[in-house]
């Protein structure tokens, strides 16, 4: 059986990605009152970023990414796709144009964009450390 491509990989990723964080969002709602929804967004930015980064860990060997102009190739895909699913469930659950943008708006403790940074970045600094582990292994190998 051949192997799958890698942006068919990205994708079944970005997929358990948004999954893991649909759960958050989902707790997140049943468990914090609306009255502090913003902040509890807000901080969710960063427990956000950490199940990225811990999923992407977890797959980054079977992702097979070969380039660093992959791995960021990778974040890019990932950071388009979560806007085009932002945008179509915001819309789809009934928000407006401007509670969606809100969470864009740095200006206003929107920390999205900041999120989108770590999604963007992850599958390379992820890259990066397995490659410095496995290089690190090798050299107790060789003692």
């Amino acid at each position: 059986m051949p192997a799958l491509p890698v942006i068919l990989r990205a994708l079944l990723v970005w997929l358990l990605i948004v999954a893991a964080e649909s759960v958050q969002g989902s707790l997140r709602r049943m468990l914090f009152d609306p009255d502090v929804e913003f902040v509890v967004r807000q901080v969710s930015v960063l427990t956000g970023a950490l199940i990225i980064f811990a999923i992407t860990w977890a797959c980054i060997r079977w992702l097979r990414i070969r380039s660093t102009v992959g791995a960021l190739g990778v974040g890019v895909l990932w950071v388009v796709l979560t806007l085009a699913f932002e945008i179509v469930i915001g819309r789809a659950l009934g928000l407006s144009w401007a509670r969606i943008a809100s969470d864009y708006d740095l200006l206003h403790g929107g920390l999205m964009p900041l999120d989108l940074l770590a999604m963007a970045l992850t599958p390379w600094a992820v890259r990066r450390l397995e490659a410095e582990r496995r290089l690190k292994a090798a050299g107790r190998r060789d003692r």
